[in-house]
């Protein structure tokens, strides 16, 4: 007959339930961190969402020697105001018109063709960004 013989308690480095009970803390520990990361980005994107207020885009453009017509579609907060930043460029890519064009209207939807004074020939019409004041 053979005897099962016990290692004495501590010599041989910790037992297997004191393993455990660590894994079980770093698990914990790993879902909270995981479920508080998910969290802070679901907040980031649900504020560039919901905060970005003022946007618009170009429908179209008409060049001419002087200046460029930018029909604007603008979409913002019925209570909101803001500008729109539009450039225009050569055929060779050198800027030749930027301009801020301001809208207050009290509208959600706003057309509007305004006028990009250039220095030169211009050959495109782009919206760079609307932002809200």
């Amino acid at each position: 007959m053979s005897a099962v013989q016990q290692l004495p308690e501590g010599r041989y480095g910790s037992s297997r339930s004191a393993d455990a009970r660590a894994d079980r803390k770093l698990k914990i520990a790993a879902i909270v961190l995981g479920a508080l990361f998910a969290a802070m980005m679901c907040w980031f994107g649900w504020y560039y969402v919901v905060g970005n207020k003022f946007s618009g885009e170009v429908i179209a453009f008409k060049t001419r020697a002087d200046s460029v017509q930018v029909h604007l579609e603008i979409r913002k907060d019925a209570g909101a105001s803001g500008y729109c930043t539009v450039r225009s460029q050569s055929a060779d890519g050198a800027e030749v018109g930027r301009a801020d064009f301001r809208f207050t209207q009290h509208e959600e939807r706003i057309d509007k063709v305004v006028t990009l004074r250039t220095t030169g020939q211009g050959t495109t019409a782009e919206l760079l960004g609307c932002h809200a004041e």
